[in-house]
Parts: structure tokens; sequence; C-alpha cells
């Protein structure tokens, strides 16, 4: 039984999400099947991050064991081959030892909110940003991430669906940066909650249009109440950047 390292990219607008679910298309899913298709062989694929549906990948690592051997030469292309038309690109495959797990091994996730701060609507980035046509201010939003920096309890902006074991977690970096009128925000830490990156965005965006000040901000993250957090974002600006190891 050999074991094998996948790095993929996808578009997450048309998938239920990464996980197997029964009311829809998820990416698990199309990658099980194209192995399967090529190997003949059923596999489970698991991967880094559980991404949402709606959410993108830049970079998501998952893993899976096949006893068929199989040339190198033949797998990527043959993997994206059978992936067919769905919006997914396996970028990367190797073997890997028998003891790596793509999701606990995990040492760093980091994840990208992308936000066009515009008057005129998208075209280019629809489905891939979040439209906003208030202006925003990036100091106002840049003291409020200052704030979740370190570790906390994130209770404010986890999911009532949300598996996780315990709400505290800690977020190593956050970083906002402006270019004309894209705003790209990091977010760095071992493991995330459920929709905590997507709540943090929202607050962030109350800070950013004056809607809260930012003691308004601080009382909602301090609060540990879902009820006090700001609408989450939209998943479409959504990107699961990247897995360090």
């Amino acid at each position: 039984m050999q074991r094998y390292k996948l790095k993929i990219e996808y578009d997450g607008t048309s998938f239920v999400g990464w996980q197997f679910q029964k009311n829809g298309l998820s990416i698990q899913e199309v990658l099980q099947k194209a192995i399967f298709n090529l190997s003949k062989e059923k596999v489970i694929v698991t991967g880094a991050g559980r991404t949402d549906s709606g959410v993108h990948a830049l970079e998501q690592t998952a893993h899976f064991d096949l006893e068929k051997k199989i040339k190198k030469e033949n797998f990527l292309p043959g993997l994206n081959q059978h992936i067919g038309n769905n919006p997914i690109t396996i970028l990367k495959i190797n073997k890997t030892s028998k003891k790596f797990h793509s999701r606990f091994d995990a040492k760093i996730r980091t994840y990208q909110y992308v936000i066009i701060n515009r008057q005129a609507p998208l075209t280019l980035q629809k489905n891939k940003a979040w439209h906003i046509q208030k202006k925003l201010n990036i100091d106002d939003m840049k003291k409020g991430a200052k704030i979740l920096l370190g570790t906390h309890d994130f209770s404010t902006f986890r999911s009532s669906s949300c598996g996780a074991k315990s709400p505290i977690k800690t977020m190593k970096s956050i970083s906002i940066k402006k270019k004309k009128d894209k705003i790209i925000l990091k977010f760095m830490s071992k493991s995330f909650l459920q929709q905590q990156v997507r709540s943090m965005v929202g607050c962030l965006k109350y800070l950013g249009e004056g809607k809260w000040n930012v003691s308004n901000f601080k009382k909602s993250f301090k609060s540990k109440s879902r009820l006090k957090c700001a609408s989450p974002a939209p998943a479409c600006g959504l990107y699961l950047f990247q897995i360090k190891y």
C-alpha cells in the first residue's frame, strides 16, 4: 500500500464544499471518482482543510492510499484527464510516508480573502471576490485585526454547526493590503473554526465602513457570542491559500 500526497487548486463556486455530501457534488467526490477511473481502486481522499460550499483553493493538500502501482509520469496527466471539465486541477502528486496525514500533520494554514472595493459591478472577479461598493477604511480594519492576534476564544466567529472540540485558537498573523480597488486579507493559524475567517472578515468590514468603531469590534469579539457577530462575508471571496507541514 502506497500513500500519495496531492496539491490541488479548485474553483469552489459550483460545489457543495470539499466534503462528500448527498445533496450535491463535492471536490472529494470528483477526486475519488477520478482516482477510481484511473486505478480501478476505491479510495478515500483526505484533505487538509474542509472548505465550505463556494470556497476556492489555490493550494489544497490531500492524501490517499493505493495498492496498485501506477507510473508517476502517467499519474498526474491521467488524474487531470479523468477530472474532466470539473474546475479542479491536480498541481502535484508525490509518494509520501504512510505516517503522513494531510489534516493532522499541518503546522500552518493560510486563508486569503479578496474584496473588490469599487462602485462598478464585477465581471472578471464575479464569484471570486466580495464586491463592496462603500469605501472601506483600511487603517481601521488593521486596528481590528491586531485585536485578533494571539491565542483567544473565537466563539463569536464560530458557526453553530462547527464540530471543533475547542473554540480556542491561535492567530499567528493577519495582513491586510490594498492595491487599487483590491483588498487582500490573509490569516495564518494552525487551524480554524468553521466559518471563522468569513466571520472575522464580516466584522472587519463593519469596522472599515464605519458601522462599528474599535470598541464595538472588541466587545463583539470578547462577548464569545455568535449573536454579537456581524454577518459572515460571502464564501466567494475566500481561498485556501497554503498549507505548511
